[in-house]
């Protein structure tokens, strides 16, 4: 049995991993301040509310808790939000990191798992992407997280951490259990909107363009299962554990599903029409984004083993329902 002291685990895939993480028999403190996560995700250990910027706070924490490994969640992940307030990001993403590395330091604490993401990777010229693939992000957001990434590759040459970014793709689905799921507000993703169009709650899905060069002519996205994800964190963890070399993975399933096919699924799984419109592009979007998984495979003998496409819809289709009879009954 080993200790994780989870940044973020009041959110969507921190409330996943510290699922996962318990019930295989390990002892997990969630260190969240619930600014996007929420107090009834916390479900499988002891919350500290607080701030990922408060050195102090965190270093007390480390020495209290004297976790094996952190895994580091705390973030914020809206693109359109970090072109907006590029400040929000480069505060929270960027120096919020830095004041978790400090406090492990300080601590001390030597493993870290971190949250990346493909969108450090910017719009890559060749596909599938490999984690040699230059990183050249579009938007703050992935500016903010591939600093994350620098700064953690600098504390291990200077200080001996030891790392792992795992920069997923698409990430989506929820607990088959249902007991955690997507609870975004305002929910900007793919994938939930369109089973609220199909439940009635928005009028429709827009679908940002549809003449680029895909077989359909709609985005091509790579969607790995929340579940998914919560087993690459795990075993990342572990290979730092049993002494396995700093580094980057990509997390996904090396399959492109294009957006027209998310729309399928989801009629598929609900029964009912997704109304959509087919809009204009948006600025910056790439037409494919798919992802080399043979590294993370061959590093943490992992793969993605819950993420077929109706699988995914099925198991957000009943948050969703979930989600909404408690709304109901508490109005």
């Amino acid at each position: 049995m080993s200790r994780f002291l989870i940044t973020g685990g009041a959110g969507y895939i921190g409330s996943h991993t510290a699922k996962l993480l318990a019930t295989s028999g390990h002892d997990i403190v969630v260190f969240d301040n619930l600014s996007r996560g929420h107090r009834d995700l916390v479900r499988w250990g002891p919350l500290i509310e607080g701030d990922i910027r408060d050195t102090a706070l965190l270093r007390e924490a480390l020495r209290w808790f004297r976790p094996d490994a952190v895994i580091h969640f705390a973030a914020i992940a809206y693109v359109g939000e970090s072109v907006a307030r590029p400040d929000l990001y480069y505060d929270n993403n960027t120096a919020g990191t830095l004041s978790l590395l400090r406090a492990m330091k300080e601590a001390p604490c030597s493993n870290l798992i971190v949250s990346s993401t493909c969108a450090t990777y910017g719009q890559p010229a060749r596909m599938p992407i490999t984690e040699e693939t230059p990183q050249l992000p579009l938007n703050p957001y992935g500016q903010s997280k591939l600093m994350m990434e620098i700064m953690c590759a600098d504390f291990a040459a200077a200080f001996g951490l030891h790392y792992m970014a795992l920069r997923y793709f698409n990430a989506c689905g929820c607990d088959p259990d249902g007991e955690t799921g997507e609870r975004h507000d305002p929910e900007p993703h793919l994938i939930p909107r369109a089973l609220m169009a199909a439940d009635g709650e928005i009028d429709r899905l827009d679908v940002f363009g549809g003449d680029y060069p895909t077989p359909d002519g709609t985005c091509v996205r790579d969607y790995i299962h929340v579940s998914d994800l919560a087993a690459a964190h795990m075993a990342g963890a572990l290979h730092l554990m049993d002494g396995g070399a700093s580094g980057a993975l990509n997390l996904g399933t090396g399959r492109g599903i294009s957006v027209k096919e998310i729309i399928d699924a989801a009629e598929r799984v609900t029964g009912k029409p997704v109304p959509h419109r087919v809009s204009a592009r948006r600025a910056g979007d790439p037409a494919v984004l798919v992802a080399a998984t043979n590294k993370a495979n061959a590093v943490l003998d992992w793969k993605a083993r819950h993420s077929d496409i109706d699988n995914i819809l099925a198991t957000a289709w009943a948050w969703h329902r979930q989600e909404r009879n408690q709304t109901k009954r508490r109005l």
